[in-house]
């Protein structure tokens, strides 16, 4: 009984998390098509809202395609492993007050872990592909993500010292009275800009430069290997979203002291990083790999640092800590 009961809450919040996947590519495609003044999908269904639907049913009949030369069991684990591991961090999210699958007390160090680990699903493909464009995005996807993934440990680090816990609920409800963001405004203006290169976004999507690489790791992939990849793309990328309005906009707290606080804000917040997601896609050019790997390890870490030391001194020399 204990066991249907959990399944049921996985599948709460699997099933809803993919439909999101599903239409977070409409409203991607759908955006960029708006500023490019464009029209964007707009043929199947009304308004082009059965688009998704359209584009999962013909990746499913398609046919797999496995490279003669490729290592086979590898190149199939590689997008399940992706596609799995952009699930499992869903697990600590917290919607709403008391509503989360698991409440963990080292709920960030979860995440990091998770995060990762992910980047094995990438260097997997790239090496079983046995071709150079997939070998060269998944070396380019490995030192991206580990180069900015300790600047995100780092201001990470800054708002467990400011609140004491890695237990994401208690992060939010610190935020009653004022929103990290509005203290720590660079921290935040870090870490959004350390999830686009830890998501593969632009303007730091090198492992998938089409004018390079000719789509990076994933070009030999088709069918529902190339679906899974793209899964769990777009699934890490309302994760980074989800994180940054847990670390910095409150979580599910409502903006407006006479509104009721629920999921519903936390939602809403999530959209606007969606959209600031797709924004970045549409404005900005792609960096060259030598300039993301100097803002990575010349700018950001030694300013992330600095921050982070700024922060510890300046809670403990005023004795705020909250432990």
């Amino acid at each position: 009984m204990l066991s249907l009961i959990i399944l049921i809450k996985i599948l709460i919040i699997v099933v809803p998390l993919l439909i999101s996947v599903a239409y977070f590519t409409l409203a991607e495609r759908k955006i960029l098509g708006a500023i490019q003044r464009r029209r964007g999908p707009n043929v199947v269904g009304f308004l082009g809202l059965l688009q998704p639907l359209s584009d999962g049913l013909k990746l499913f009949v398609k046919e797999i395609i496995i490279p003669s030369d490729s290592n086979k069991l590898l190149f199939i684990i590689a997008p399940l492993i992706t596609f799995f591991i952009s699930l499992i961090g869903w697990a600590i999210i917290p919607f709403g007050e008391h509503a989360v699958l698991a409440d963990l007390n080292i709920g960030l160090l979860y995440i990091l872990g998770v995060s990762s680990v992910g980047v094995y699903g990438i260097i997997i493909s790239g090496w079983s592909s046995n071709s150079k464009y997939p070998f060269l995005g998944a070396l380019r996807s490995s030192a991206q993500m580990i180069s900015y993934e300790v600047s995100l440990g780092l201001i990470i680090a800054s708002i467990v010292t400011l609140t004491g816990s890695f237990n994401l609920e208690e992060i939010i409800m610190n935020q009653k009275g004022l929103w990290n963001v509005v203290g720590f405004f660079p921290l935040f203006l870090l870490f959004f800009i350390s999830a686009l290169a830890e998501t593969n976004r632009h303007p730091f999507d090198l492992p998938e430069a089409e004018a390079e690489l000719v789509s990076g790791y994933n070009v030999e992939y088709s069918a529902m290997t190339f679906a899974l990849f793209s899964l769990g793309e777009y699934s890490n990328m309302l994760m980074m979203s989800a994180l940054t309005v847990i670390l910095f906009f409150g979580g599910w707290l409502s903006p407006f002291y006479f509104l009721e606080s629920g999921p519903i804000w936390f939602g809403l917040k999530i959209i606007l990083f969606v959209i600031l997601f797709v924004w970045m896609r549409a404005a900005l050019p792609r960096y060259r790999y030598d300039q993301l790997m100097t803002i990575g390890w010349k700018y950001f870490l030694p300013t992330s640092l600095s921050l982070f030391l700024l922060t510890t001194m300046a809670t403990t020399t005023l004795n705020i800590l909250p432990y």
